[in-house]
């Protein structure tokens, strides 16, 4: 079964809101007695505000006033704000793609405005506008680019909402290597500006993960420190989701009575605080452990109380998850034409929204009942359906194309940067010109074109910006932010000496036969998926890509600013790319499609670091450092993280905190909330000596392999 709740994260409808009357009277009344056009802008502003949440109708009224009067004060701000209100409002009235074209039509023009916040606000609307439609691709847009608007600005609060939105996208897919990395980055963005209710999101972010992953004593540990904090801030509403999750991993421990305990706390709270609309979840959960227990009816009746209150328009992937528990029960009570005629519609749902995990669970159960019916070629159907996932040819085209086109972004951006410069450069000299033209006929042509010249000025001056402030955006793009800043301000950027650099090389065993066995086209998507998967790895621990090289991945920890990652962070990271490696191998292998296998090298030591070339620079580094850790990857192993005896010793005395599950009053039935007990520190890393190895050029070295403890 598959009842974790996080779809509170992002929301599937606007919440109901109380309305003040007295508020929205004085409102009307400033309306009816407004004569300025500001005014009266501002009362239709603030109506559509209102509304919005309760009378969508209204909302959208108010919205489409304050555009006409905007339209006849020419002010392009509120023009943007009334699209956009009137984007949301058709959103709530169920018109999807009349609500996107709004909210389209809002993003340019806050765009062309230069309003980082009202832009952000926008994209993040759009990519839940494409939540609601199914269309995880485009949510991925919008969100990608809210995450980098949000990371310009320095905002931590909208990156990490930014970064939670992307992890609830990851999750869904399946993908949860980069949501526990997403999930990850929005715990230390969130610690570094101290909410607490956000710093207990993301933990639960991470629980969850942890949760369907299988690793139950970090998701019991994650869950506990979310609910301590849910509970010091009162949030009882946050509490009743937590305790549910919490049901759901102690019933996949085998403890069924804690589990139902946790459910029935979790319905509780719920009805206290009268909030039925996700009153199902702990029904499901009760039913789910009633059958395990042996109590069918109950089982059949909770699982009946979850779909009545969800209703034919509840959410499509809760929907579908109470269709599938209750075609297990009739199953189990030998009624599988019932268990057939309810797990179909519960696959439709899970289809209908691309739930892999639920149509997982579907297709077994329908396999089961099927293949009791003796109707064969339906089970194997089922059968073939459960064990590849997601099959979906529409969609992995759909994917494939996504793919090609940000596979060549950063080309694209690279010789962009070029034709922005050159940009840049003649809008200085114009406006140079400009401005010599000003000072020799302001005497001579008047007060007038004086004026007129001003308004060209400042026209000109307008340009300039755009350019300089688009060459700054490729300029982050290709070079560390440091390095960019030093180039802009210098016009070069000088080498630099580091100490202490962890290098990190990757290289993929059998590549040359792969090749030829995929098409061009599929050999680029295939490389993109790992590097890019890559790329949120590295991100997440502080480490500088620098470059690749066919099939070769090179990243440096500890520059260009050397606090930036330690390396431990270098091989945490290379860890995670062998495991996101092994399972990448596995989803292709059941396809029956080549797949890569991985060698990682690190080693540690002095480098120089700097800018390479004039056209289509890039950033990189040199020294026998680099060569080093090259030959530390080659002397690899597949599957294997092979570390230089430097790094060894910088990184064998790294230590992590583990705490582990127990109840307030023990383990078992006291129905007490999850407490963390913390041990003392124990190694991050176990090694295995390899003596010394023959590397290339380099002549025997020590060497050794590293795993998680």
């Amino acid at each position: 079964m598959h009842k974790i709740l996080v779809f509170f994260l992002i929301g599937t409808a606007s919440p109901v809101l109380a309305q003040d009357q007295h508020v929205i009277d004085s409102l009307r009344h400033v309306l009816a007695t407004a004569t300025q056009d500001t005014i009266r802008i501002k009362a239709h502003l603030d109506l559509a505000g209102e509304w919005l949440g309760n009378k969508p109708d209204s909302a959208l009224r108010y919205a489409l006033a304050l555009e006409r009067v905007a339209n006849s004060n020419g002010s392009e701000h509120y023009l943007a704000e009334a699209w956009h209100l009137q984007g949301m409002a058709q959103e709530e009235l169920g018109r999807m793609e009349k609500a996107i074209a709004l909210l389209e039509r809002s993003l340019e023009s806050y765009t062309a405005l230069g309003d980082q916040r009202a832009t952000w606000t926008v994209l993040i609307d759009l990519a839940k506008a494409h939540w609601s439609k199914g269309d995880l691709e485009q949510m991925v847009i919008y969100t990608e680019r809210a995450l980098a608007i949000a990371e310009r600005m320095k905002d931590r609060k909208r990156t990490a909402e930014s970064l939670v939105m992307l992890w609830t996208i990851s999750f869904s897919r399946g993908d949860y290597a980069q949501a526990l990395t997403y999930a990850t980055r929005s715990l230390r963005v969130n610690k570094g500006w101290g909410d607490a209710a956000a710093i207990a999101i993301s933990h639960e972010c991470i629980a969850i993960v942890h949760h369907e992953s299988g690793n139950y004593e970090e998701a019991a540990s994650h869950y506990a420190k979310s609910l301590s904090i849910m509970k010091e801030l009162g949030n009882q509403r946050e509490m009743a989701r937590i305790l549910c999750n919490i049901g759901d991993l102690r019933e996949r421990q085998g403890h069924l009575q804690d589990a139902m305990d946790h459910y029935t706390r979790s319905l509780a709270i719920q009805r206290e605080l009268g909030v039925t609309e996700e009153d199902d979840q702990p029904h499901v959960g009760i039913a789910s452990v009633a059958h395990k227990l042996g109590d069918l009816d109950r089982s059949l009746t909770e699982y009946r109380l979850a779909l009545d209150i969800l209703g034919p328009s509840g959410p499509p992937r809760n929907r579908a998850d109470a269709l599938n528990g209750l075609a297990e029960t009739y199953l189990a009570m030998g009624d599988a034409a019932r268990a057939i005629e309810v797990g179909e519609r519960g696959l439709a749902l899970a289809r209908q929204v691309e739930w892999t995990l639920i149509i997982r669970d579907v297709s077994r159960t329908l396999y089961a009942a099927y293949k009791e019916q003796g109707r064969t070629g339906r089970a194997m159907e089922m059968l073939e359906l459960h064990t590849t996932l997601r099959d979906s040819l529409k969609n992995e085209e759909v994917r494939r194309e996504a793919l090609d086109q940000r596979f060549q972004a950063d080309f694209e951006k690279k010789e962009a940067l070029l034709q922005a410069e050159q940009e840049k450069k003649d809008a200085v000299a114009a406006e140079e010109l400009r401005r010599k033209n000003v000072q020799r006929n302001a005497f001579i042509g008047g007060f007038a074109l004086t004026l007129l010249l001003a308004g060209t000025f400042f026209i000109q001056r307008n340009r300039i910006s755009k350019a300089r402030k688009r060459s700054d955006e490729l300029l982050l793009n290709i070079l560390p932010e440091e390095v960019a800043g030093e180039l802009k301000v210098k016009g070069e950027a000088e080498a630099k000496h580091f100490d202490n650099v962890t290098i990190l090389f990757t290289d993929f065993k059998g590549f040359t036969e792969a090749s030829e066995k995929l098409s061009p086209k599929e050999l680029v998507e295939e490389l993109n998926i790992c590097f890019k998967a890559f790329d949120h790895i590295i991100t997440a621990h502080g480490i500088e890509k620098i470059k690749t090289i066919g099939d070769a991945y090179m990243c440096a920890g500890g520059l260009p600013d050397p606090t930036s990652s330690s390396p431990a962070d270098v091989v945490h990271a290379a860890l995670e790319m062998q495991t996101f490696m092994k399972k990448r191998k596995a989803e292709r292998d059941a396809m029956g499609k080549p797949a890569f296998e991985m060698r990682v090298g690190i080693h540690t030591g002095p480098v120089v670091a700097g800018i390479v070339g004039v056209k289509k620079f890039q950033y990189d580094i040199w020294g026998d450092t680099v060569n080093t850790a090259s030959r530390m990857e080659s002397s690899g192993e597949v599957g294997q993280v092979n570390i230089s005896e430097a790094t060894y010793r910088l990184v064998k005395d790294a230590e992590k905190v583990s705490s582990s599950w127990r109840m307030a009053n023990g383990d078992d039935d006291a129905g007490h909330s999850p407490t963390p007990i913390h041990h003392s520190p124990s190694p991050a890393f176990k090694f295995t000596p390899r003596g010394k190895v023959q590397a290339k050029g380099k002549g025997e070295m020590e060497m050794y392999f590293v795993e998680r403890c």
